[in-house]
């Protein structure tokens, strides 16, 4: 056999492996897809996202969903949507991704340590390493000119729904973790403050502070900021509430995340589900 048969009979087998491996999956998408077209059918819902496995086991720890009798769940690209009622309001669960890992949650050996206050000269005095900068986001949204986007700094909440959150104040939330490990003070709701979104997890209490007298942001998630923007480009109500596991660097000595982010999530499932229990029906796609 020559060599350019050979050739072509590789270039017809690598054709045939391509064209069966691509049109595999949008057989899979399109089931998907079925199951969405008839879900939607029956809405609107209420969407419910978690970010960290905790909040997921805090939620359906306490029982408060029950699954969809047809359509329990449908998988869509490498997410798991589940399907239920909360409260007798039709809900659709999803955890998504969480931000950048922060050096508390990557294991010493694998990374080097930068202390950017090691880089001072003299010790303790200015350091040249740069700057943080800020800048607006450019914001699409279906009120919006197409291809024209809004930079905007803040983002806000669903008024009425902010409004309603106000009623959760004063709800008894729990102190300890376990009869050995609990907060020195008692944990509470507090609404409407501002809260800042980054790719980096804040351990550090200067930075903290800069953010506090600058911007006024009483928190630093990595998450937050895309969940709103997604919903409000797209028409959307929505709320953020979050539940605070450590002090962002004002703690003293190693950050609290590892010892209290189960409670901070069992804290702020409680809220939510409290929340959804507030929610009038009729008001689920109201602004």
């Amino acid at each position: 056999m020559s060599t350019k048969h050979c050739l072509l009979l590789l270039l017809l087998h690598l054709l045939a492996i391509i064209v069966l491996t691509v049109s595999a999956f949008p057989l899979e998408r399109e089931k998907s897809l079925a199951i969405i077209r008839e879900i939607n059918r029956r809405g609107p819902y209420l969407a419910l996202i978690t970010v960290f496995p905790t909040e997921e086991y805090a939620f359906f720890s306490s029982d408060p969903f029950i699954n969809d009798s047809k359509f329990p769940y449908v998988d869509l690209s490498g997410r798991r949507f589940r399907v239920g009622m909360v409260e007798d309001k039709k809900v659709i669960y999803v955890r998504c991704g969480v931000g950048m890992k922060s050096n508390e949650t990557i294991p010493e050996n694998d990374v080097a340590v930068l202390n950017i206050e090691n880089y001072n000269v003299p010790n303790g005095g200015y350091n040249s390493l740069g700057r943080i900068g800020y800048r607006a986001e450019q914001f699409y949204s279906e009120g919006g000119e197409p291809n024209s986007a809004q930079l905007m700094l803040w983002f806000h909440v669903t008024n009425n729904w902010l409004q309603l959150a106000t009623t959760l104040q004063g709800m008894k939330l729990e102190r300890c973790v376990n009869s050995s490990l609990c907060l020195d003070t008692d944990p509470k709701v507090v609404i409407g403050l501002r809260g800042s979104t980054a790719n980096t997890f804040v351990d550090n209490a200067s930075y903290r502070n800069f953010l506090f007298l600058n911007f006024g942001v009483s928190s630093a998630d990595m998450e937050s900021s895309a969940v709103l923007m997604t919903s409000l480009s797209n028409g959307y109500p929505a709320i953020i509430f979050r539940g605070l596991s450590d002090l962002a660097g004002g703690q003293n000595g190693h950050n609290t995340v590892r010892l209290f982010g189960s409670l901070a999530a069992s804290n702020v499932a409680k809220v939510v589900l409290q929340f959804i229990k507030l929610l009038p029906n009729e008001d689920h796609f109201q602004f």
